[in-house]
């Protein structure tokens, strides 16, 4: 019983090791999260296996394998030009919850699998030993292994890859092992020179056009991109630039502004010069400890450093110090606490910070962001 798991799994890992549903494992790796890929292999070797051992005695006599083999072939092929398109492409012709990752991959696996090598040897194995149900576990488990060293280099590289050479590079290897399968198994009189040349005529077309409208998406999208993130930042500033206006004393109770030399002061001019030059970020942090902090209203401050909260949960936290929304944010909780508050880029463990600093005020902000 543990002698035919063993078996099976030993057998199949050592066949799959560098074999083509490897390197597509680790295609989608690049693509998709590693527990939908692992999910899609699992579900779609499960089912390929399951099929051979259950039916095994059957198959080869109801579909012929090199039948089997050409149709695996073709639709590979159609794997590698789907590969290539755009998600505008792809929202317009399938419902999101009608294809999804987990059912892509597992779909690619049971019809790479299809009169595969390991498909065949796990049909040898059911037919010689006597525990069928262990030789599918033990087959299921080496294509997972196999599968799951492929999914991890893939997941590696695709953290560094643009999503556009990911498409090209998945889309080159389902053509590349659909092509080969099928001049591997289709009759010799059908591989003319005349019959190769227009399918790769007719391939190098398709994929020039999908390339192509990926390229021309790309340029677009980042301009779009760019043009709502600069939107995004200078409502931002706007609005804590109001907030900041309201905490001035102004010239009637301050006296003569010292501007750059007080802390409100130096704060309403880098968000007014990050909105002017739209660059959001300065050359290095701001020492407000050096500047004056005036008798400003604590009630005022709140109400911006409860802004400036609330942006980080809509808008989402930028980690960089020098982003001018994080250093306001350090001269406000200078007016507030007389110091600055621990903030490790996450709210809730910000908003703790200032609880154990203040616990009234803490509770008030609490209110105030939870509220909105």
């Amino acid at each position: 019983m543990l002698t035919e798991l063993l078996r099976s799994f030993f057998l199949i890992f050592a066949a799959e090791m560098g074999d083509k549903t490897q390197i597509i494992a680790m295609t989608f790796a690049t693509q998709y999260k590693v527990r939908e890929v692992l999910l899609g292999v699992l579900l779609g070797v499960f089912l390929n296996h399951g099929m051979a051992i259950i039916l095994g005695r059957y198959l080869s006599k109801l579909i012929p394998l090199d039948l089997v083999q050409i149709i695996a072939g073709a639709l590979f092929v159609i794997f590698g030009i789907l590969a290539l398109r755009s998600e505008e492409d792809e929202e317009n012709h399938f419902d999101k919850k009608s294809f999804g990752p987990i059912i892509t991959v597992a779909l690619a696996f049971f019809v790479g699998e299809l009169g595969d090598k390991t498909q065949l040897t796990a049909m040898t194995l059911a037919a010689e030993g006597n525990y069928t149900i262990f030789i599918l576990f033990g087959t299921t488990l080496g294509m997972i292994a196999t599968s799951g060293l492929g999914i991890f280099v893939g997941s590696k590289i695709g953290e560094k890859i643009p999503d556009i050479l990911i498409k090209v590079i998945s889309s080159l290897v389902f053509l590349t092992f659909g092509t080969l399968k099928l001049f591997q198994m289709l009759p010799q009189r059908y591989l003319t020179y005349t019959n190769i040349i227009i399918y790769f005529i007719v391939i190098s077309i398709i994929v020039f056009v999908l390339v192509r409208k990926l390229l021309c998406l790309r340029r677009i999208g980042q301009k779009s991109v760019m043009k709502e993130v600069a939107a995004t930042l200078y409502i931002q500033t706007q609005e804590l630039k109001e907030a900041v206006d309201n905490i001035c004393l102004g010239e009637k109770i301050c006296g003569s502004c010292i501007g750059g030399k007080c802390i409100i002061g130096l704060t309403k001019n880098i968000l007014d010069e990050a909105r002017r030059k739209e660059n959001y970020y300065l050359d290095g942090e701001i020492d407000f400890y050096k500047l004056k902090n005036k008798n400003f209203n604590i009630d005022k401050a709140i109400d911006a450093l409860c802004l400036i909260i609330e942006d980080y949960n809509k808008y989402g936290i930028e980690p960089d110090e020098k982003f001018v929304v994080n250093e306001a944010r350090k001269g406000v909780e200078l007016i507030i606490f007389d110091k600055y508050i621990p903030f490790n880029k996450d709210v809730h463990d910000y908003l703790e910070n200032i609880e154990n600093e203040n616990k009234d005020i803490g509770y008030i902000i609490k209110k105030r962001v939870f509220s909105h």
